[in-house]
């Protein structure tokens, strides 16, 4: 495996999955998707019981995912932004990149690429800048992180009309009626053709097609 895909959003086909897909795709590598909510990985527990053999000790699915990335040479991570964060799914994964990391740092120069959906710019650049901590911390190259407009549930839970706590109001207005009509697609944001430019040239770079890779981070 060349290339490892992990999802943190939870929605069937979200938009963070299908831009995700698209880098694993467009670069035309031998690559894994993992959705993290069909999975089951705790936060670290900071038991520190993967001092001795950087191997995660809990009882979950994050150590077969750990062999998964020492085999990858790069790695795609996208989430989304409830409640203006980085949501818990991805949070928990890359807390437990630290028993990959202390001492032996067994994911440096490893390439990633990083995704993050959600409704408002400034809180989707926070999570994205919390993610490019994680990796600088891990010793990765960091060549590429991208931002995708997110869609406030409430346009397709049934409820969004009627319920007082609505979102639609505040991004829309009071005039908007719940619809998926009004959901934007990630596939006609201008994100999803930088995104399948930087799969083409990471792959393009892993299998020696060219000698070098820029640093082509998107905000």
């Amino acid at each position: 495996m060349k290339i490892l895909g992990i999802s943190g959003s939870p929605v069937i086909n979200s938009n963070t999955d299908r831009l995700l897909l698209q880098v694993l795709r467009a670069s035309n590598l031998e690559f894994e998707f993992i959705k993290l909510s069909n999975v089951h990985v705790r936060p670290c527990l900071a038991c520190k019981a993967c001092v001795e053999d950087n191997i995660c000790k809990v009882n979950d699915d994050f150590p077969a995912i750990a062999q998964k990335m020492r085999e990858a040479q790069a790695v795609v991570i996208g989430g989304y932004t409830p409640y203006r964060l980085l949501d818990a799914f991805t949070k928990a994964f890359l807390e437990r990149l630290w028993s990959m990391r202390h001492l032996h740092s067994l994911n440096e120069n490893k390439y990633a690429v990083t995704i993050v959906s959600g409704l408002f710019k400034e809180v989707r650049a926070a999570a994205l800048n919390a993610m490019a901590t994680e990796l600088q911390m891990e010793r990765m190259h960091h060549v590429a992180e991208f931002e995708i407009e997110g869609n406030v549930p409430c346009l397709t839970c049934g409820y969004g009309d009627n319920c007082k706590n609505s979102g639609i109001p505040h991004i829309f207005s009071r005039e908007i009626k719940a619809s998926k009509d009004h959901c934007v697609a990630v596939e006609t944001q201008p994100v999803w053709e930088e995104a399948t430019k930087t799969g083409q040239l990471l792959g393009q770079f892993l299998t020696g097609q060219t000698d070098g890779i820029p640093c082509i981070r998107h905000n």
